[in-house]
């Protein structure tokens, strides 16, 4: 079982899980990276205290590591389930997070989950699991990362009731980095201005903008002990871009404010 996390809502998107779940529907999360998808899986799931599966989705992931395949031992063969497959015959929320980057055989496979007949087909075995009532698929992905080749179809976007996160409101990013770190009100509030600043560029190249994540990383450095200068270039400016150029112009914004 998942503990129960700190989550600070953005919008209604708690009472929309439940409306989901209630409703056997799988939920898509579009977001950008670090700005609390996964931690709202996490707090959602503690709230129903059920068994949390989450797979991190990448190029070599198969449709075999998502239902299971057999192996061998001194008895001989057997089969043993993958996380999807266990999620589906026994309960609970499966989580593929960045869905977008895993190989596409396995998100066919989701099809027959994620419409009127809730069951997973197995080929290895020939056997068709219909989903246990508390199971429950969620994905998510980073629209920004989308690309011709990589994204998902309107066949399989159709078949989600799907959320758009985004970062935190100022008050709301505030308290979450507060109520994480420990860290003082008045240094979060220096941590959430840098990064509203950082966001608001577009004259330098970067792919990703200084998320949630990153800036609480900074202030539980800055609680330790660390020099605040140092948090802010190692935990926010070096992650954001391996470009000497790039790096230069946002440690500048960084020096603005130390």
């Amino acid at each position: 079982m998942t503990t129960n996390t700190f989550y600070q809502a953005q919008d209604d998107e708690i009472e929309m899980f439940h409306f989901a779940r209630s409703n056997y529907l799988a939920l898509l999360l579009k977001g950008p990276t670090g700005c609390g998808k996964t931690r709202f899986v996490e707090h959602v799931t503690a709230q129903i205290n059920q068994p949390l599966y989450t797979i991190s989705c990448h190029d070599d992931l198969s449709a075999a590591d998502l239902i299971g395949r057999h192996l061998i031992d001194n008895n001989g063969t057997y089969w043993q389930d993958g996380p999807l497959t266990k999620a589906v015959r026994e309960g609970g929320i499966c989580y593929l997070d960045e869905i977008i980057e895993a190989r596409k055989d396995t998100t066919v496979l989701l099809h027959s989950l994620t419409d009127h007949r809730r069951e997973l087909y197995i080929e290895r075995t020939g056997e068709v699991i219909k989903a246990h009532q508390d199971f429950m698929l969620i994905i998510s992905y980073n629209p920004s990362y989308q690309s011709v080749l990589k994204g998902l179809k309107p066949s399989t976007r159709q078949r989600f009731v799907s959320l758009n996160f985004d970062y935190p409101s100022i008050k709301n990013e505030i308290e979450i980095i507060t109520a994480e770190t420990g860290i003082a009100k008045q240094q979060a509030e220096q941590l959430v201005t840098i990064a509203t600043d950082l966001r608001r560029l577009t004259d330098i190249d970067i792919k990703a903008a200084a998320s949630t994540r990153l800036l609480i990383y900074a202030a539980k450095m800055i609680q330790s002990g660390c020099p605040i200068a140092k948090a802010y270039l190692y935990c926010i400016v070096e992650p954001l871009s391996d470009e000497p150029e790039t790096i230069k112009a946002l440690t500048r914004v960084i020096h603005a404010y130390c």
